[in-house]
């Protein structure tokens, strides 16, 4: 039931307890400790798989048996709807229905809740509409179209990731320091973020981001309807207060502002969200804003084994910035890690495909009991192609990688080289990104296919002789027809990775990935770099396009569960029996482009995102790297990651392919700090290299005039005729040359079109 804090229902009453207080029974000292501080800020550390949800659980029931609190004086705030839904059920079993006033669920439902309530301080109506990201987009397209900002140089997108940006700092336009806002579509990026904000209030709409910004105008505008709150809300409880922003941390700092009980729950070592805002000074901090603070630590660990969590306190510790906890287990040590070094990432995907299958046929665990986490999406690719070939059952958390809209939208872009006559993969990519063909040209190409039983791709080429379109129709279609035609030239002389990495690049597909701006996007440019790389395993492109069709068919299902192949970031707060992390590489893990963009405090955070992975395991660990990789279709020596050289040495087992003894053994105790990117396996200058070399390949496109595809011959129309066109009406054929006719249009004036969109009203005399 939602509360409506402005008239509180009376509460069930809260069913009696037993005198022993059941709810404490199990609990360790630490866990005790935090669920019987019930007055004052309290900050309690909560180590991987240190029971933190039923330390949540268990403290709001105290607080509630005990007398210190009311139902509807505790706000519990957790980040999803699912946690927050499991909380509520834990509490309701433990009490029953007064569950039902206790303020639960996220940020965002919670903010809804109150500026609903108070909707005309900020200029809304209580029935406001809550926008989603494409009436966003949208919204925002409209405005940059009213201030003649260019699209294509100011992506809306990016727009509306920074807008989205300055909320979760808490910035509303007039705030939007002149730096940031010169970051941003050349000095306008304010004055749009103030539009925007305008045109919502118009629409009587608002986006997310303001729904905790809007109760924080409220509350400092506010004093008295701040206190009503300080009134109604005595407790405050949130879970993983490492994620928090620091829209979401002043929100909680208000609403505790008087009588300073906040208890909040996180890890520190698990902050691993700073590029969607979350800021770890916010727990850093705690004590500094609290001084009054007591802070517990969780440091028994449930789930793992001794030599696991050996290896996580070893590399974690290598973060300064950082509270400081020393995890262990009642757990024996358990089976060591191994860590394995294969020649490449195909050997990787084998040695992990033989494991699984190893670990099954001897009854060790189960599929589902298994994970594979990888730092980045594309890196999934090689492990679905070998599960599959084995029979191996698996599912993708997010999409598998043949199923990706940009793989897909490059293969159709490959299908139509390879197969002129794949209509389907045509009408995929053929405004795809935009260029100004619309849903009119294409039904006039597919028209005109299907009259003269040609594709739909030659039907184009037919059509760009004509006048059947509109010039700048007529003109995108001609740019993307002739493309079309360099192309299968060029695939004459180009190899098929350095053939494909000049269509993406051409057809200005990766263009507009890259003008995005945003994680997401950065996320399907390593997909597509590593669709090229894939391509480099096969002789030509039709074997490789023959593949992901096999691929794309295989039914990998499995009565017994399927293994789990999903990225760290995802992998938060799951745990699996055994655990597969592969590619721990310099320049892949930690990542070369968050060391770049964000130096020490980077590292720090791949550093707490190797520490999840390795905390996700429950008995059995499998750390690997590869010596080399195919880069962009280019071969690329690689060193182990740095966090290799972290581990605890008597906790592993290392393991290399047969030869490899020794190899990047001397890279384990470089100076890291002194790498360039490039020796420190990023990128490096392959992508530019294969560039250049498919330029040779230009000069053997063959000029359009020479493909002139569809039927020619007899044409039953002749010089006279009295014709009628769909389009242009009625007219006098002039000439005829094959199956194009010169007409004279009563109305349109002369125009050369297609036969077949001409019927005959007389014959001429």
């Amino acid at each position: 039931m939602d509360y409506d804090a402005a008239s509180p229902s009376p509460s069930p009453p809260v069913e009696p307890v037993s005198s022993d207080q059941p709810w404490l029974n199990g609990l360790n000292p630490a866990q005790l400790d935090a669920v019987q501080q019930l007055e004052g800020p309290l900050l309690v550390l909560s180590g991987a798989g240190t029971g933190k949800t039923r330390v949540l659980t268990c403290r709001l029931v105290n607080l509630l048996a005990s007398g210190v609190a009311r139902p509807w004086n505790i706000l519990a705030v957790t980040f999803t709807n699912k946690a927050a839904r499991e909380m509520k059920e834990r509490v309701a079993a433990m009490i029953g229905p007064a569950a039902e006033q206790v303020w639960f669920g996220t940020f965002h439902s919670l903010a809804a809740r109150i500026l609903r309530r108070h909707a005309e301080c900020v200029g809304l109506k209580p029935n406001f509409t809550i926008l989603d990201t494409d009436d966003q987009l949208r919204l925002i397209k409209q405005l940059m179209e009213v201030a003649g900002l260019d699209p294509k140089r100011f992506p809306p997108r990016a727009i509306l990731a920074s807008i989205s940006r300055w909320k979760d700092k808490a910035l509303t336009p007039d705030k939007v320091s002149p730096s940031e806002e010169m970051e941003l579509a050349e000095g306008s990026g304010a004055d749009i973020y103030r539009q925007y904000q305008n045109r919502l209030r118009e629409l009587n709409a608002c986006d997310f981001g303001d729904l905790l910004l809007h109760n924080l105008t409220i509350f400092n505008a506010h004093p008295d309807i701040l206190a009503e709150y300080h009134g109604r809300i005595t407790h405050l409880m949130v879970d993983e207060y490492q994620d928090t922003n620091v829209t979401q941390y002043l929100w909680l700092r208000l609403l505790a502002q008087k009588g300073r009980n906040l208890c909040c729950v996180g890890d520190d070592d698990q902050s691993i969200y700073g590029w969607r805002g979350a800021e770890i000074a916010n727990m850093l901090k705690f004590q500094e804003i609290y001084p009054e603070a007591e802070v517990i630590r969780l440091e028994e660990n449930y789930r793992s084994t001794g030599h696991i969590l050996d290896a996580a306190s070893a590399v974690i510790a290598h973060n300064e910035t950082r509270l400081g906890k020393s995890l262990f287990t009642s757990h024996d040590q358990g089976e060591k890690i191994r860590v394995c070094g294969y020649w490449d990432g195909a050997g990787e995907a084998r040695a992990v495909g033989d494991r699984i299958e190893s670990l099954i046929r001897y009854g060790e665990t189960r599929y589902n009991d298994i994970a594979v986490l990888v730092r980045a999406g594309f890196q999934t690719r090689e492990f679905e192609e070998r599960f599959i070939k084995i029979g191996l059952p698996y599912r993708v958390v997010g999409a598998k990688f043949y199923e990706r809209q940009e793989i897909r939208d490059a293969i159709a872009y490959l299908r139509v080289i390879a197969q002129p006559a794949d209509d389907l993969a045509l009408e995929r990519i053929i405004n795809t990104p935009r260029r100004g063909i619309g849903n009119a040209t294409i039904q006039t190409i597919r028209q005109l296919a299907s009259i003269r039983g040609i594709p739909m791709l030659a039907a184009a080429e037919v059509l760009l002789t004509t006048d059947e379109l509109k010039p700048a129709a007529k003109r995108n279609l001609s740019d993307i027809i002739n493309a079309f035609i360099r192309w299968r030239s060029q695939a004459e002389s180009l190899s098929h990775p350095e053939l494909a990495m000049t269509v993406l690049d051409e057809s200005g597909y990766t263009g507009f990935w890259q003008n995005q701006k945003t994680p997401e996007a950065e996320g399907r440019l390593e997909n597509l770099k590593e669709l090229v790389n894939a391509m480099g395993d096969f002789d030509n492109l039709e074997g490789f396009l023959e593949h992901i069709a096999l691929v794309m068919d295989g039914d990998n299902t499995s009565g017994e569960g399927e293994v789990t192949l999903m990225t760290l970031h995802a992998a938060k707060g799951l745990e699996f029996d055994t655990v597969f992390l592969p590619g721990w590489e310099e320049g892949l893990f930690p990542s070369q482009r968050t060391l770049d963009e964000k130096g020490g405090s980077g590292l720090e955070e791949e550093r707490r995102l190797a520490y999840v992975g390795i905390t996700r395991a429950r008995r059995r660990l499998q750390i690997s790297w590869a010596s080399s990789r195919r880069v962009h279709g280019l071969w690329q020596s690689a060193i182990p990651s740095r966090f290799m050289a972290e581990l605890p040495r008597d906790a592993l087992i290392e393991e290399t392919e047969q030869g490899m003894s020794g190899v990047g053994r001397d890279t384990i105790n470089t100076d890291f700090s002194r790498l360039t990117p490039s020796a420190s396996g990023g990128y490096g200058p392959g992508w530019s290299r294969l560039k250049q070399r498919r330029l040779e390949g230009l000069e053997a496109a063959r000029p359009p005039g020479e493909h002139s595809p569809g039927l020619t011959g007899q044409s039953e129309f002749s010089d006279g005729d009295r014709v009628f066109h769909q389009k242009f009406g009625n007219g006098n054929v002039i000439s005829v040359e094959g199956d194009k006719l010169a007409i004279a249009f009563d109305m349109a004036g002369e125009k050369r079109v297609v036969a077949s969109f001409v019927s005959l009203v007389r014959k001429g005399e």
